[in-house]
């Protein structure tokens, strides 16, 4: 039996020495981190600060404790932090302070990622556009323009918390803080491995330097691991994975609870079951800190979603959606799993263990024994057949396929992962009550796009074609290219146009002649469209346009966007040949829309005048380039409120000037093989061949959009501003709430609970299924099956008019109902 040894603590506690008496002393050795002398067994989870409100942060912390979780984990976003060189914003969803502080008031634990490159699915991977323009600049390498920028902005941030005292050894709740993020998973691409060695070396150096009196960790990190930071996991599994010292404890950083969502692909699923088979799978194997990435995923607002090509929605299938829901089964089934790993905390970090495979690797018995007392783990790996598992105590247990049953007591099974007893939600959209059978009032007014149809009034002149990144400082999603040129006579030509994307338009004379954007993925495409040159001055303008910068990979932050070197040329639509390459020409540049000057969407009472109401009430549809306003009432309760924005083409929201993000209901998800199939057994995958449990193929990839209760005000007229790029129907835009629809809950054998629960303060109104074996049909349209007529009158008495109920399954179900055996199955609507 293998034993690891406890190392004496004076070598191994990292807490700082100035630690005032309140203070929490914090270390770690091989087995756990180590919390005021205490190894813990602790599970985390990641709530991004920017991507939800001040407001919401109270709640989602709550839930996120209920659901027993120890720490919240969350990034540090520098360009929203630093949009413009020493400009900060710690103000309303940026107040960095006051959501450590909120996890500290939940009495929870809190790990700091500062980066500053985050990754994160973030613009430009949370990295400011502004740092290109500075001299000798190289992203994420051993120079001194980027570790400068790094430290002052890594020291401002811990300054900030030190001020605030949220550090643990200054009695906060920070335990951990994190430096860089995957950079393992770029090192050998970056063409220079002395300065990314040099690099990581000097990250973990800067970050000791802070003396922020906790332990530092660095994610991905397996090679080349610096001797004074903690080498953690990232992945959909981490069992299989050990720090790459025997000092260190195993930790996990990110648990891929879903994934995200890119505007052409469909909604990624992980199942409930193949979450809790990883993480049961993980403590079998010596972990000691989990953390789910994401817990809630939120939204990415404004202009901060990255990729290119991700969505608005960030809701990662997160055991709390997008909009701060219980998303069950996930979250319940989870919960369950935490309490039993708990209950287990002691045997877990102190105990001796041994391993064992059953005749076969994919079979593995571990027990753990402290004292006169042990704890097993059954794990099956097959992910096609159940397993019968005799422990050396004489019984036997059968262990479903691609499940891990855990036995605190070596003789009870007490959780399996594929077993869920947590009720399943379904959510549904309900019409809010501020829509009326006429559809809202709408206003409009055209993009002002006159100013931009010469190339005169530019910021600057250049006879090249620039990068746009680099050029507009990623300001805007917007960025003109304009010049002029003398041409004799009227003749006919294609204009020709290579750029690295992400869209496109072309303006000749003043007039679009055409509009392109890139597959996803490709981001290179070229734009051939018929012009017409009259004699004399002709003007070319090109709106260029990026949906999202790049936020991962090796030189990630050399991907180009825009018409950067070009060519723009006219073809001779005879010979097929160039007859002018304007790529040399002199071009007159400006970043952004004339409405984005002018603050459009803050609906200012001097810019009033200049919305058109429409002859009859009518407004013009389908028409690109317009802004469009309305005004609703807020939907009563406390339901999430979401915008239905089905019908519009391509654009950005706004609510009482809160940029809601950008909108794309018009890009259709592409179909894929995996929705249409899903089975919890098996790897997951979110990328490659192997995909599973896809919903949304053939639909709008994002149709609904997070409105905030707090962007909304109550008892007066609230204002939608829309900037609609591509051309869409406003009038088809409505509000929604969203809240638990049906319920549905399993009890397997005689004895077991049965627990149903609405949301928001609604009740179940009515109990619609109680049946004795299911035929078919998920939750909200169950069908066939053996109806237990004592259940059903038993849970409608105990259910119906309540927000939540409790009724126990009994022998009494079976009576008379002719139904011999089988699952009993509840369905309520609340």
């Amino acid at each position: 039996m293998e034993r690891v040894s406890w190392q004496p603590l004076a070598l191994l506690l990292l807490a700082a020495a100035a630690a005032v008496a309140s203070g929490t002393e914090v270390g770690y050795d091989g087995r756990s981190m180590v919390i005021d002398g205490e190894r813990r067994l602790l599970i985390s989870g990641s709530i991004h600060y920017p991507r939800s409100t001040p407001e919401m942060w109270p709640d989602l912390i709550r839930k996120a404790k209920e659901g027993g979780l120890d720490a919240i984990e969350t990034y540090v976003f520098w360009n929203g932090h630093e949009p413009r060189r020493r400009q900060y914003n710690f103000e309303g969803s940026y107040d960095i302070v006051r959501f450590f502080k909120e996890v500290q008031d939940a009495g929870m634990y809190a790990i700091l990622r500062i980066g500053p490159y985050i990754c994160g699915e973030w613009n430009y991977g949370g990295l400011p556009a502004w740092l290109r323009d500075i001299s000798g600049m190289q992203f994420r390498m051993h120079n001194h323009p980027f570790e400068q920028e790094m430290e002052t902005f890594t020291t401002l941030i811990v300054d900030k918390l030190k001020e605030a005292k949220m550090f643990a050894g200054q009695g906060g709740p920070i335990i951990l803080s994190q430096i860089e993020n995957e950079y393992g998973n770029v090192m050998d691409k970056l063409n220079n491995d002395e300065s990314a060695s040099e690099y990581i070396h000097w990250c973990a150096a800067m970050a000791n330097k802070q003396n922020v009196g906790v332990p530092w960790i660095m994610c991905q990190q397996d090679q080349d691991v610096p001797p004074n930071v903690i080498n953690t996991c990232n992945g959909f599994y981490c069992h299989d994975w050990f720090p790459k010292r025997t000092d260190i404890p195993k930790i996990w950083t990110e648990n891929w609870t879903g994934w995200f969502k890119a505007w052409d692909k469909p909604d990624f699923h992980r199942s409930a079951e193949d979450i809790a088979f990883s993480v049961a799978m993980f403590f079998q194997t010596r972990g000691s800190l989990q953390n789910y990435y994401m817990y809630h995923g939120g939204t990415n607002f404004g202009r901060t979603s990255g990729g290119p090509y991700i969505t608005t929605s960030y809701d990662y299938d997160a055991p709390l959606d997008e909009y701060g829901n219980i998303r069950q089964p996930k979250y319940g089934h989870l919960k369950d799993l935490h309490n039993v790993l708990k209950s287990m905390e002691k045997i877990l970090l102190h105990g001796d263990y041994k391993d064992t495979t059953m005749g076969n690797t994919n079979v593995t018995v571990t027990k753990y024994t402290l004292d006169n007392s042990s704890a097993c783990f059954i794990s099956n790996k097959f992910d096609d057949k159940e397993v019968n598992v005799t422990l050396d105590n004489g019984a036997t247990h059968a262990v479903p396929a691609w499940s891990v049953s855990i036995l605190p007591d070596c003789k009870t099974v007490a959780y399996n992962s594929a077993k869920i007893k947590t009720q399943t939600s379904v959510m549904v959209k309900r019409p809010g009550v501020e829509t009326v059978t006429d559809g809202l009032a709408w206003s409009w007014m055209p993009e002002n796009l006159q100013p931009f149809m010469t190339d005169e009034k530019g910021n600057f002149r250049k006879n090249e074609l620039l990068e746009q990144i680099a050029t507009s400082g990623d300001q805007s999603d917007y960025l003109w290219y304009r010049t002029s040129f003398e041409h004799k006579g009227e003749s006919n030509y294609k204009l020709h146009v290579n750029t690295t994307g992400h869209e496109l338009y072309a303006f000749v004379n003043g007039k679009l002649v055409g509009r392109h954007y890139s597959p996803n993925g490709g981001f290179v495409f070229q734009m051939e469209t018929p012009v017409k040159l009259h004699s004399g001055k002709n003007y070319i303008s090109l709106l260029s346009a990026t949906i999202g910068l790049k936020n991962y990979g090796a030189l990630f932050e050399m991907m180009p966007a825009g018409i950067v070197g070009g060519p723009v040329k006219l073809v001779d639509t005879v010979t097929n040949t160039t007859a002018y390459d304007l790529s040399n020409s002199s071009w007159s540049y400006k970043a952004g829309l004339a409405g984005e000057y002018r603050e459009t969407h803050l609906d200012k009472a001097n810019d009033r005048s200049q919305w058109s109401g429409g002859l009859n009430g009518t407004i013009p549809v389908h028409r690109p380039f317009t802004w469009y306003k309305a005004t609703f009432e807020a939907p009563a309760g406390e339901e999430p409120v979401v915008a239905d924005l089905l019908g519009l083409g391509k654009g950005v929201v706004w609510v009482n000037g809160n940029n809601l993000g950008r909108y794309w209901p018009s890009y259709v998800a592409a179909d894929m093989d995996g929705c249409q199939r899903c089975d919890y057994r098996g790897t997951f995958k979110a990328e490659g061949d192997g995909q599973k449990c896809l919903t949304g193929c053939n639909e709008p990839s994002q149709r609904f959009y997070h409105v905030p209760r707090s962007f909304i005000k109550a008892g007066e007229p609230n204002t939608m501003v829309l900037f609609e790029e591509a051309g869409g129907d406003p009038t088809r835009v409505s509000f929604h709430t969203v809240a638990v629809g049906a319920a549905c809950a399993e009890a397997a054998e005689v004895g077991d609970e049965v627990a149903l629960a609405c949301s928001h303060g609604r009740t179940i109104s009515s109990v619609d299924v109680a049946s004795l074996g299911v035929a078919r049909g998920k939750c909200g349209a169950y069908q066939g099956g053996c109806e237990s007529k004592a259940a059903l009158a038993t849970f409608t008495a105990a259910c119906v008019g309540k927000e939540s109920c409790t009724v126990r399954h009994t022998e009494d179900f079976r009576a008379g109902s002719g139904c011999d055996s089988g699952v009993l199955t509840v369905q309520a609507t609340c």
